[in-house]
């Protein structure tokens, strides 16, 4: 599941709020995140008392493990299933001229991050997948782009040899809603709802399947509708503080109803909640969360 959309919205708090559901149901999961080199911070680690996920799978709690997609790290594993030496990989990927090669060639970086996470599907418990469930929290909405359509762009110049047969592999996986799927977090505001629908158009054209999409943080209505009708001349003619509050819930129900008339995807709102306690509460208004139904009509 790749959790995804504009920066902000509680991609990581979705990401963790999902692997302990995930986890409390007995399921084997991995949780990841897609990093840079030098990163000494994660939003998404710090669900777990880290300041950073390790570079490998790491147990971080039961039935959780964790580690952050680089792009380095990719690309050694790939040398490494290559060459069919460590050390070999290790040296290669230690060499100046290759780092640089990698660093500033199009794409290199995302076929690292992509290798990494075909290595996780790859691996074995037994004769089962070592995770049943991979939860990688993206970046802003351009990077994922980037990583859903980097099979097909490097297919066009790399038909064969082994970097095409990874590229293949990991698109079949990438591109079967049975296997995976994007979820879009969004907010009940005008510019996240209208880049929202601009992702889902963007991952339609790299064939990526969309699961659905979350609507954090919905705001509550204090107010009943009489109320705001007696309320709403004097809001509009005077500068009180609170005005912008006052207007949010309608804000967010039209935005809302935006998004409902122009996708068919499964919506699930989340509330607005307390940040004490809030990956516990968001899990438990996950286990129950079911979509809004599509107005008569709609999309």
């Amino acid at each position: 599941m790749l959790i995804t959309g504009k920066g902000g919205v509680g991609r990581s708090v979705m990401t963790a709020a999902l692997a302990k559901l995930a986890a409390s149901r007995g399921r084997r999961v991995l949780v990841t995140e897609v990093g840079d080199e030098g990163d000494d911070y994660s939003p998404l680690a710090r669900h777990w008392s880290r300041e950073r996920l390790p570079r490998l799978p790491e147990p971080l709690e039961p039935n959780v493990h964790g580690c952050v997609l680089l792009a380095r790290t990719g690309q050694e594993l790939f040398l490494k299933s290559v060459l069919r030496s460590g050390t070999l990989a290790r040296a290669a990927i230690g060499s100046d001229a290759l780092r640089r090669l990698l660093s500033a060639g199009p794409s290199f970086r995302e076929m690292g991050v992509f290798f990494q996470l075909l290595t996780a599907l790859r691996e074995k418990s037994g004769d089962q997948p070592a995770h049943e469930l991979i939860l990688i929290d993206m970046p802003a909405t351009g990077h994922t782009l980037s990583l859903t359509g980097l099979p097909e762009l490097l297919l066009r110049l790399v038909p064969g040899g082994p970097i095409a047969a990874a590229l293949k592999e990991g698109q079949g996986y990438l591109n079967d809603p049975k296997q995976a799927s994007a979820w879009i977090i969004t907010l009940p505001e005008t510019l996240p709802v209208s880049e929202c629908l601009e992702l889902i158009d963007g991952l339609k054209k790299t064939k990526m399947p969309v699961g659905g999409v979350v609507v954090n943080r919905m705001p509550s209505d204090p107010f009943s509708p009489a109320e705001r009708e007696a309320l709403a001349p004097l809001v509009d003619r005077h500068a009180w503080l609170g005005r912008e509050l006052f207007k949010k819930p309608l804000v967010a129900h039209r935005e809302l109803a935006r998004l409902r008339s122009h996708t068919a995807l499964p919506l699930f709102v989340t509330p607005e909640l307390p940040h004490d306690g809030l990956i516990a509460a968001l899990s438990r208004v996950l286990d129950t969360a079911t979509p809004l139904p599509q107005p008569v009509g709609g999309g």
